[in-house]
């Protein structure tokens, strides 16, 4: 039996989600491969959630921005939000570092502020994206143990 590629991989991981939270994620993820062309895409299937990191390398720390599946939500992390101006006050969690914003629908995507975040973001970013380079895949981890990706 051939092994699944990692676009099938994570098409797997977000169909244990609830068909919501799925549409949800499928309509950011293709937002966002439009906004940050060339991005190595780090899949995190973790204990509590899905992580799907886009970076301009293969390397964790170059993420910039990621989504995370939950049961019944999707959030866009910025992986360095307390540096970035968030003059509406979006932004979410009182980390050293992270901050983020609940996603009600893929459409949050386009709204001003959300678009002034994430160019902020990449112009943050440790490493530049190369939007000539072809986008890529890449499932880091998947956790033997998880919890449940549906609500009770």
């Amino acid at each position: 039996m051939k092994e699944a590629s990692p676009e099938e991989s994570l098409e797997g991981f977000i169909d244990k989600y609830t068909p919501e939270v799925g549409a949800t994620a499928r309509d950011a993820l293709a937002r966002l491969r439009v906004r940050v062309p060339g991005a190595v895409e780090l899949v995190y299937d973790n204990y509590n959630a899905l992580a799907i990191g886009f970076a301009a390398t293969e390397r964790a720390s170059d993420a910039v921005v990621s989504l995370a599946l939950y049961p019944r939500w999707v959030n866009l992390f910025f992986l360095q939000g307390v540096r970035l101006p968030d003059p509406q006050k979006v932004l979410r969690g009182g980390g050293k570092t992270v901050r983020h914003v609940a996603l009600k629908s893929a459409d949050d995507l386009d709204e001003p502020a959300i678009r002034e975040l994430i160019s902020h973001a990449l112009e943050l970013a440790p490493k530049k994206f190369d939007p000539a380079s072809r986008g890529r895949i890449i499932i880091k981890s998947v956790s033997a143990r998880q919890r449940p990706r549906r609500p009770k």
